[in-house]
């Protein structure tokens, strides 16, 4: 290709969705942007943006120019920290992306990482989709489940999360104390408002509570834990987070309730500086919730 700024316009456009959000990146006027996405299509003969009036979505071809141009813009840092004898520098945009709930795991690392790397631009992204490491849409990945099995990701163990079933002091002193095996009709509980949720203690819940007992439902991760914490019901929590709150076990972790997590990285950009630092934070972080380890 004989124009990089054109390239590097696109992927920018295609990164952050408006024009205006890459001339800001840039440095430039919005209108070399939009001359540089119209050069590139005449030239390449695609189009690589459907324009709408929120701004620009990358079609097919865009999407496959957003995760070259990631790689090499990745690389092109990596390569101008060695030629200037900087080659162990961290620094440009990091992307992490992680399963709804997790904020409270990866914050501390992130800003323990930021502390040290002040050149690093962190973005955090959390939604129910799955962002696309070989469109270049994030960086680092945490999944929940089976192994992930895209084609040129690489892909690593990284948790078992354990949950069991929890109660506030006030909840159990008001409502006594659970009887799985007995009459448990007087028991309130908080749930997802997913019905379709996969996670295993959410189908648990489904089989085995009365929908009228699940009193408190929510798609927020954070409310949900929230209702546990303030006594409205019981519900399923990972075993780490309790121990800073005044709750009461009612239901030990059993192996069906676990969730798996893995870290996932795109092999183009696995082994850069800025990719393996970052994973080296977040392993050393996290090694008291590996107990074999």
């Amino acid at each position: 290709m004989d124009n990089w700024d054109e390239i590097r316009t696109a992927f920018q456009v295609a990164r952050l969705g408006t024009v205006s959000g890459a001339a800001d990146v840039l440095g430039v006027h919005h209108a070399t942007v939009i001359r540089h996405i119209d050069a590139l299509e005449g030239r390449l003969g695609v189009k690589l943006f459907q324009r709408h009036a929120r701004g620009y979505t990358a079609t097919e071809a865009g999407q496959d120019l957003l995760r070259v141009a990631q790689a090499t813009d990745d690389q092109f840092s990596q390569l101008a920290g060695r030629i200037k004898g900087r080659g162990n520098d961290v620094s440009g945009e990091l992307v992490v992306t992680t399963i709804e709930g997790l904020s409270d795991l990866v914050m501390p690392v992130l800003t323990r990482f930021q502390h040290d790397h002040p050149d690093v631009i962190l973005r955090y992204l959390t939604s129910a989709r799955l962002f696309r490491l070989e469109y270049g849409e994030a960086h680092v990945a945490i999944r929940a489940g089976s192994p992930p099995s895209q084609p040129d990701n690489v892909v690593q163990p990284f948790l078992h999360l354990q949950f069991g079933i929890y109660g506030s002091r006030d909840y159990i002193e008001e409502h006594g104390m659970p009887d799985f095996c007995g009459d448990m009709s007087r028991h309130r509980f908080v749930g997802s408002d997913d019905a379709a949720s996969r996670a295993p203690f959410a189908r648990w819940m489904r089989e085995n509570i009365p929908e009228r007992q699940v009193v408190f439902r929510s798609g927020d991760p954070v409310a949900t834990r929230q209702a546990i914490f303030s006594g409205i019901g019981l519900g399923f929590l990972r075993t780490y987070e309790c121990a800073t709150h005044d709750l009461v076990e009612v239901h030990a972790p059993l192996p069906d309730w676990e969730s798996r997590l893995w870290l996932v990285t795109h092999m183009d950009l696995h082994r850069t500086n800025k990719v393996q630092t970052f994973l080296r934070y977040l392993k050393e972080d996290t090694k008291h919730l590996r107990p074999e380890e």
